[in-house]
């Protein structure tokens, strides 16, 4: 998986476009496997003063998360409860997808880890 290779560490170090790309190229493989409709994702939102929105448009929904400034473990939290958000899930199914996006998201940066050492 060459495109999850760039997904950092989710510490609290601030991100950049290229990592925020690269997380939602894994988000949107793991909704894939689960079966969920996958969102657009972009950055900033639209918005002023807001960290992440959710537009919902004819056939989706567009995630837009806010990363200038911000934690890097925030933002993915953003990204994750987006999915969630686009799908409308109700709580059960919800707390397993974000288990599942979480995870995701770890391998990924695993995956990195093992690439860089």
């Amino acid at each position: 998986m060459a495109d999850t290779a760039a997904v950092p560490d989710a510490g609290g170090a601030a991100a950049s476009a290229l990592d925020f790309a690269a997380a939602a190229r894994v988000l949107a493989a793991a909704a894939r496997r689960a079966g969920l409709a996958v969102p657009g994702f972009r950055t900033p939102p639209r918005l002023v003063g807001v960290d992440r929105t959710v537009r919902r448009h004819g056939g989706g929904a567009t995630v837009s998360v806010r990363v200038k400034g911000r934690p890097w473990a925030a933002v993915l939290a953003d990204l994750v409860d987006g999915v969630v958000t686009a799908n409308r899930l109700d709580a059960t199914r919800a707390n397993r997808v974000r288990a599942d996006l979480w995870a995701a998201l770890e391998h990924a940066r695993r995956a990195r880890a093992t690439h860089v050492a």
